[in-house]
């Protein structure tokens, strides 16, 4: 949608419902489609293209708290995974592309992977909402084919993602090696020499975002990724040196297959998780999770480092927890905390090798704060 068509801008033809009866209404920037998704507000001032092509935002209407959405277009090199996978997207203020690095608008993919959005909303009101009501059910109407009242009805009648394992729906299909002639970890288009690959490590996919797959190979490892179903018994036949357990949508106690998979591996081989892979690691240490009240979404939450005293300034997306009384201080002990609430952010397991994370070390928005963690992974190798 161009900046300039007014009458579009003004009309607000195409709005959100919420299932507690809110309406916010706006135009349409994206693809013609109406659609269901819970809506989340991320607090990052950029970095809506690595947002929009997380996996882990499968299911999810992301509604950017920075007003002005849109000024430096979209590439092809900054894509997280192979497509835009969240449900809808929702800003204040759609922005003309204006950035040499462009390779088309916000709109022209948007509309390339079917996502529906919404601008010219007020998502400073949303967001109030959200914090203060929690993470809501919502329908994204863009067609004018549903009246309020139907919109907020089917809002409250969606399942939502509890309970739900949406990891085996955006995960890959079949095993591929990443990255084996190194083009894909190189910095955008700057020379690079990566390491010698001394390390095989297997990666489950449950969303597994590519800067993740960029910093294990810039660590020296080779790594393999397989889909989300794959065997316990399937993944130690490759005779990995470790095994990562990736980021993913969703609630993670409906990733049953996984907290099997994750409970078989520990003690065979070093293990490592990020985000959805920490609470698949908590549950597979007898741990419980829950719903947190509106999630972590943004690029700068706080986390405590226990063992060090240091804070690092972390990219988060997640709307589950491990919940701290439900593990067993004499198997695992808690390494990080969220500053801003005290949740968990970082597992060791005090009796096999394996570590986790909550937070997304690969995203540097610190910009290298938690990077360490990823040389931690080999030196847990190197002792096991």
């Amino acid at each position: 949608m161009a900046k300039w068509n007014w009458a579009e801008q003004r009309r607000k033809a195409a709005f959100l419902a919420l299932q507690d009866g809110t309406v916010l209404r706006g135009y349409s920037v994206g693809a013609p489609r109406d659609t269901f998704g819970e809506v989340v507000f991320n607090t990052g001032m950029a970095g809506y293209q690595e947002i929009l092509s997380d996996p882990s935002y499968s299911g999810q209407f992301v509604t950017m708290t920075c007003p002005e959405i849109g000024n430096t277009g979209m590439n092809a090199a900054d894509m997280e995974s192979r497509q835009l996978f969240a449900n809808g997207f929702i800003m204040h203020e759609s922005n003309p592309t204006s950035n040499w690095r462009a390779d088309g608008s916000l709109a022209d993919y948007l509309k390339r992977w079917d996502i529906p959005a919404l601008a010219g909303a007020d998502t400073r009101a949303l967001t109030t909402k959200l914090r203060t009501d929690g993470t809501q059910r919502g329908f994204l109407c863009v067609t004018g084919a549903v009246s309020e009242a139907e919109a907020v009805k089917r809002a409250k009648d969606w399942c939502g993602l509890d309970g739900q394992d949406y990891a085996s729906k955006v995960s890959c299909t079949a095993p591929y090696r990443w990255d084996p002639k190194g083009d894909l970890t190189a910095s955008w288009g700057i020379a690079e020499t990566l390491p010698p690959t001394d390390l095989k490590i297997v990666a489950y996919d449950f969303g597994i975002k590519w800067n993740i797959l960029r910093s294990l190979r810039r660590h020296g490892m080779d790594v393999t990724v397989v889909p989300a179903r794959t065997s316990a018994k399937d993944v130690l036949a490759l005779k990995p040196d470790g095994v990562f357990l990736s980021n993913g949508p969703a609630d993670p106690a409906a990733v049953t297959y996984a907290i099997d998979n994750a409970r078989a591996l520990m003690g065979k081989v070093p293990v490592m998780g990020i985000c959805l892979g920490h609470q698949l690691l908590g549950l597979a240490c007898g741990g419980r999770t829950y719903r947190l009240k509106f999630g972590h979404h943004g690029c700068n939450h706080p986390v405590k480092n226990l063992r060090t005293g240091s804070v690092e300034i972390t990219s988060q997306n997640h709307n589950f927890s491990v919940d701290k009384d439900s593990l067993d201080p004499a198997k695992v002990e808690i390494t990080h905390v969220n500053l801003n609430d005290g949740t968990i952010e970082g597992l060791e397991h005090k009796q096999v090798p394996m570590f986790c994370v909550q937070y997304h070390p690969e995203s540097s928005p610190g910009p290298h704060d938690p990077f360490y963690l990823f040389a931690r992974f080999r030196e847990l190798i190197g002792k096991a």
